[in-house]
């Protein structure tokens, strides 16, 4: 079996080696030399090819990549890769975009034969490069059953049901983490104002119903000042942007989300937007 690969930047790179790793024959699309050398030092089977059309006879495809926009051009648009790939094959999409355009390439994949899951990420770089990725699976059970051992290799595969729920519940994970984020941020310089030790503050919260996630995986970066790129604040700001879009195309008004986009949106105004989004705290200085 032949794997294609778009997009091995933070997320994307660690999945690629998994299948490298795996001793499957991967061939890949990628500009960044360092992403690249990554890719194949992971192993002989690793092939870094010059064009995305070259991965047309590839019966396995995956794309992770950052935008909708650019999981259409490269896929959708006229000449684009799934216009190209053979009947039969299976398209897995792991970025982060709207269901709108989920349901697009799902549709679009249907029309020339080719299976499609959607297959959203639910944690780190750190996780993914362990195969412990949670991996949100949508798409048809028959498709995703034909996948699931593949799916193993690469991370921890869970059956969410339709398109629509793989992209949706992921786009409201990321706005429900920034969001918590966003106050995590404000509550830290709350206890600055009141003299709060930093490091105390941040301990004794997690004893507390103020315990989350981001507590222990960005509270400690705040502390220490530590803003290197993990998850950048653009990126946080466009899931947030597309979790409020989606949500007020159903009619419901996101609120919270909606404040916490405009804290991401100034952070990324003053210029922190290639930051890891815990940057959000410079933003309510």
């Amino acid at each position: 079996m032949k794997f294609g690969f778009i997009g091995i930047g933070l997320m994307g790179g660690p999945l690629a080696r998994n299948l490298v790793r795996a001793g499957k024959e991967v061939y890949f699309a990628g500009r960044s030399e360092a992403h690249v050398a990554g890719v194949l030092q992971a192993g002989a089977t690793a092939h870094h090819v010059a064009s995305v059309s070259e991965l047309a006879d590839c019966d396995v495809v995956f794309t992770c990549l950052p935008l909708p926009q650019t999981v259409r051009q490269v896929m959708l648009e006229p000449e684009g890769l799934l216009s190209r790939l053979k009947p039969g094959s299976v398209y897995i999409d792991t970025s982060t975009i709207d269901p709108k355009t989920g349901a697009e390439l799902e549709a679009f994949a249907q029309q020339r034969d080719i299976g499609f899951l959607g297959c959203t990420l639910g944690m780190g770089p750190d996780q993914a490069e362990k195969a412990e990725e949670p991996i949100f699976a949508g798409g048809s059970q028959q498709v995703y059953a034909s996948v699931r051992q593949v799916l193993e290799l690469v991370g921890k595969p869970v059956y969410m049901g339709g398109v629509q729920q793989s992209y949706a519940f992921k786009i409201i994970s990321n706005m429900v983490g920034m969001t918590n984020l966003a106050v995590l941020a404000e509550g830290i310089h709350l206890a600055e104002h009141a003299g709060i030790d930093r490091k105390l503050f941040l301990e004794l919260l997690a004893v507390t119903g103020g315990e989350s996630n981001q507590l222990h995986r960005r509270g400690p970066m705040i502390a220490r000042r530590d803003f290197a790129n993990r998850f950048a604040v653009d990126l946080a700001l466009k899931d947030i942007r597309l979790g409020c879009d989606m949500a007020q195309e159903w009619g419901y008004e996101p609120h919270f989300s909606q404040e916490a986009r405009q804290r991401f949106q100034q952070a990324s105004e003053q210029g922190h937007g290639g930051e890891d989004c815990a940057a959000v705290y410079k933003a309510l200085e």
